[in-house]
């Protein structure tokens, strides 16, 4: 089914409720089954997971790394994830795929290796574009998503979202056949 593209003017948080609505929507015209959304502090997490909780949908809100802002901390915390489980979604806090051991060498040695030049690629199309990528990636790493199948993905600049995509999920392991399908949403400059 072909959609048109939404284009934002800006990127950010302002154009959360218009992601919200395109997801609402392919969900309607779609059969997806499954939906990734990256949620720093949670608050883009929970207003998905809340809106979407009778969808019939795999939910997945996934989080920063532990240790991303600084050593030993979490950006989301257990209140907000406890009140984005009971609205239904699973929250999924892991291994960033483009924030690993080359990005210690990388500032290290000030090198540039391949999982920072495939970052750097995505992100021509957006941060948000990258980030849909990343964490579609990273929910079927982690067993919370199948492979091979089309999801949506939210994802965006900063705080809200701005990204929306229809991808083929894979694995990490097998980055060569993550397909992006469709761009639902994104900003334009």
């Amino acid at each position: 089914m072909e959609r048109k593209v939404m284009y934002f003017e800006n990127p950010g948080r302002d154009n959360t409720g218009a992601c919200l609505q395109i997801v609402k929507d392919a969900i309607k015209e779609g059969n997806y089954k499954h939906l990734v959304i990256a949620s720093t502090e949670g608050d883009t997490g929970l207003l998905f997971s809340e809106a979407l909780k009778n969808a019939g949908i795999n939910i997945v809100v996934v989080t920063h790394s532990a240790g991303f802002k600084s050593p030993n901390t979490h950006e989301m915390t257990p209140e907000m994830k406890n009140k984005i489980v009971a609205a239904g979604a699973k929250v999924y806090t892991g291994t960033m795929i483009t924030h690993t051991l080359e990005t210690a060498f990388a500032s290290k040695f000030n090198g540039l290796y391949p999982t920072l030049i495939v970052a750097q690629a995505l992100r021509r199309f957006g941060e948000g574009t990258k980030v849909c990528c990343e964490i579609a990636m990273m929910a079927a790493d982690a067993g919370l998503i199948p492979e091979g199948e089309e999801v949506l993905a939210v994802a965006g600049t900063a705080r809200g979202a701005d990204s929306v995509l229809v991808i083929r999920s894979a694995a990490s392991k097998r980055f060569f056949e993550l397909k992006v399908l469709e761009i639902l949403a994104k900003p334009c400059g």
